[in-house]
């Protein structure tokens, strides 16, 4: 069989669950810690803002639970904002992952994984770049088998990262006693910058979000994506405090915001020098488990778009193997070029993140917002899951990423306005694809008068 007319329910609460610790566990964890302890007075503030940014993540997942639930549909997000604010909106925020969000993010991955396979196998000057594209290519060649292989491979991959991060942790806790309360609470010379910290804490964060787009492919139609999502972002905030515990107590809060990679320095202190190949394989393997859950998140909504737009009609295709093929296809491609792009900047990794982030968030802030817009358009539809404390949680999620959109506007340079061009680029088949609905619409009203 070599098409299908859509998503099947096939995957399981685990399933879902693997892939929300694949996707939100990346290469942060390995990076953002050293430059949060540059921003906090203490040991204390330095985990309380991660407690924070677990229960931040935890409010907009309880939102996206009875968004999903409600609104079930392989589009994710795409589909929320159709049915609040209209296909138009709808449709540039599938222009908006298919060629900067989803791109984006899948090129900062690739970008990290290159970074360190090039500490062990180097290939020029351009290395990283290349084994980013080869990663990109890989991962997306194992997506095009099918739903079930790349989930048999996430599931794999999750449980190989949790067993690297536990590593790490255990590394940390292996040096001298365990941090006592003192060592929290002793103050740093340097204040605290709460805004800033926060928003490489919910950079870590990030990627809950994705698992709307597999709510027509859990088998648990009722309860099973407010479990993954409940149950993946405690796993993650778990696994996060136990590292950064596991980081302060290695090399203090000084220690780890003089580091450039905390984490390779906690593996180097507990093993010495020659560990430092088993610390980037384990970088490697959380990059390919997060690379292969943003893809398989990614191809769904141009998959919808595809439903909607007949411009893009060959992108609504659902092939057999249960994945969007052409989607996944586009999604290799725009990637790749997202990583040319990097290769060209002085500072590649960087100018990813500014091409991304902006764009991201305006689009979850208005996800935010449609909860309260369905919830007015559709009072008597039944809602298996229903967000507590109604409005109150919804409205901090709306305020958190309103922050956060503005944050990313005021720290972004280049990368923002290149993003935001790509963007308004969006406009071109959008008027296209309203050119052939009027000429589609004249044609009918004048079959119609001939008869």
């Amino acid at each position: 069989m070599h098409s299908s007319d859509g998503p099947l329910r096939t995957l399981s609460t685990l399933d879902v669950i693997c892939l929300i610790l694949g996707t939100v566990v990346g290469a942060g964890i390995f990076k953002a810690p050293s430059v949060v302890a540059g921003h906090m007075g203490s040991g204390l503030e330095f985990m309380l803002v991660w407690v924070i940014g677990g229960l931040i993540s935890v409010v907009g997942a309880l939102c996206y639970a009875e968004l999903a639930t409600s609104h079930p549909n392989v589009g994710g997000e795409y589909h929320f904002l159709s049915r609040a604010f209209g296909k138009h909106v709808a449709f540039f925020y599938a222009w908006a992952r298919s060629t900067v969000i989803i791109t984006g993010s899948i090129a900062i991955l690739a970008i990290t994984l290159g970074d360190y396979m090039s500490t062990l196998l180097p290939l020029g000057p351009y290395s990283s770049y290349l084994w980013a594209m080869i990663s990109i290519a890989a991962t997306s060649g194992l997506n095009l088998l099918g739903i079930r292989e790349s989930a048999r491979t996430q599931n794999a991959l999750t449980v190989l990262e949790v067993l690297g991060i536990m590593a790490i942790v255990y590394a940390g806790f292996s040096q001298q006693g365990i941090v006592s309360m003192g060592d929290l609470l002793a103050r740093q010379e340097t204040g605290s910058q709460y805004g800033l910290a926060m928003v490489f804490v919910l950079l870590t964060f990030g990627g809950w979000n994705e698992v709307s787009y597999l709510s027509s492919e859990i088998k648990d139609q009722k309860r099973g994506m407010s479990r993954a999502l409940l149950f993946g972002l405690v796993g993650v905030t778990l696994l996060y405090l136990l590292a950064n515990l596991a980081y302060l107590n290695a090399l203090g809060l000084q220690g780890m915001a003089q580091s450039s990679a905390v984490a390779s320095d906690v593996f180097t202190l507990a093993f010495g020098k020659g560990s430092a190949m088993i610390f980037s394989v384990i970088v490697i393997l959380s990059c390919l488990n997060s690379i292969n859950a943003t893809m398989i998140f990614g191809a769904r909504s141009n998959f919808a778009m595809g439903q909607d737009f007949r411009t893009f009609s060959w992108l609504g295709r659902w092939h057999g193997s249960g994945n969007p093929r052409n989607s996944l296809i586009v999604q290799m491609f725009a990637s790749l070029a997202v990583v040319s792009f990097a290769a060209m900047t002085r500072q590649g990794f960087e100018a990813v993140v500014e091409f991304t982030a902006p764009v991201f968030w305006a689009f979850v802030l208005l996800v935010g917002v449609a909860l309260f817009i369905l919830r007015r358009k559709y009072p008597l539809l039944h809602r298996p899951y229903k967000v507590p404390l109604y409005p109150w949680l919804p409205l901090v999620f709306i305020a958190i990423t309103a922050w956060m959109l503005w944050s990313s506007l005021a720290y972004t340079g280049l990368g923002a306005l290149v993003g935001a061009a790509v963007l308004a680029c969006g406009l071109l088949p959008l008027a296209w694809e309203g050119l052939r609905h009027s000429k589609s619409q004249a044609a009918k009203h004048a079959e119609i008068g001939a008869r």
